[in-house]
């Protein structure tokens, strides 16, 4: 029946993901918009848009219209989202009618963030919308058994922020969110580089040297990577070799954050639940799991398990689209 597709979306700040019951993952792309500020249309949405940045004409602007995981621009969120749905419905090669949408919110987010949400997926013609918390979406999509009374803690590292939850009978136990992610990593990398080098880089290249030399722990290998960028004195390009131990110093302090909001987030934990912890440990989710050293380092400071789950930079986008079948559980818990 093609008029109630159901699908789930993880609006996340870095990237976009849509998964829909029979296909799984059908979308994951960037969520930037470029946009011409003469006429106010979109010129193009996701990987299109992102190959833009620092590239333009001044007549087009890219924009992320996400910020900390929140809509910051609600106009050009619901273009983008119409235009990623639009997308859907061609792979898919059906209209989809009214669908039931599930959508995934910080657990910091409030009333008036989530109506924007909500006006935003309405606008587009859907039936239904639900919300589901970032930590329970993650925590189903990295497969947890969340509807038992035992404690699972999921760490979800995003683009905009990092969530820490406690869940157990389909709730939110304990909860904390920090407004630091991978763009916050990539901010502190090129601010390191204009202070130390007087050289200034994109936030493309500050996201690549996290991906290549970024360590979590500050004991590793010590691996050095060219950058080019604009020497801010003379504003000609300029190339530089950075080290590893350096972007582990300009990221310390954002993973501090991360940590202390963990370390918050289990003292706040119900002691019956401290025991499951132990034995089961945490699961990191998001593409903020990924950096290297980051289970390790966690272990160390946390004295418990810490597992990486099957599919991290997927897990709230599935998580959101299996709800589906529980949502009505899941929505009593969070009342």
């Amino acid at each position: 029946m093609l008029s109630n597709a159901e699908i789930g979306i993880d609006l996340g700040t870095a990237n976009i993901l849509i998964y829909t019951k029979s296909k799984g993952i059908v979308l994951n792309e960037p969520s930037v918009v470029a946009i011409d500020i003469n006429t106010k249309n979109v010129v193009a949405v996701g990987h299109e848009a992102k190959e833009m940045i620092g590239k333009t004409p001044r007549n087009i602007v890219p924009i992320r219209p996400l910020k900390d995981g929140v809509i910051a621009d609600y106009d050009i969120t619901a273009q983008m989202l119409k235009a990623f749905l639009k997308k859907v419905s061609k792979k898919l090669g059906r209209s989809m009618r009214k669908p039931t949408v599930v959508v995934c919110t910080p657990t910091g987010s409030t009333t008036v963030e989530r109506r924007a949400i909500h006006n935003a997926i309405t606008s587009y013609g859907a039936k239904q919308v639900h919300l589901i918390e970032e930590p329970v979406a993650a925590a189903i999509g990295a497969d947890l058994p969340v509807d038992e009374p035992i404690a699972n803690v999921v760490v979800d590292i995003g683009g905009g922020t990092a969530e820490v939850g406690i869940i157990s009978f389909g709730g939110v136990v304990s909860s904390n969110s920090v407004r630091t992610g991978g763009d916050t990593m990539d901010d502190e990398i090129i601010h390191h580089i204009r202070k130390h080098y007087n050289v200034l880089i994109g936030e493309r290249t500050a996201e690549n040297i996290k991906m290549e030399i970024g360590y979590a722990h500050p004991n590793h290998k010590e691996e050095m990577v060219e950058v080019r960028g604009r020497d801010m004195v003379t504003g000609l390009p300029k190339t530089i070799t950075i080290s590893s131990k350096e972007v582990y110093d300009a990221l310390r302090e954002s993973l501090q954050q991360i940590l202390e909001a963990i370390k918050t987030t289990l003292e706040n934990c119900p002691p019956e639940l401290s025991g499951d912890i132990v034995d089961h440990g945490i699961v990191l989710t998001g593409g903020g799991a990924l950096l290297k050293g980051m289970k390790e380092w966690l272990t160390h400071e946390l004295s418990v398990p810490v597992h990486l789950a099957p599919n991290p930079l997927e897990s709230v986008a599935i998580g959101t689209g299996r709800s589906l079948k529980m949502i009505s559980k899941l929505e009593k818990a969070a009342k």
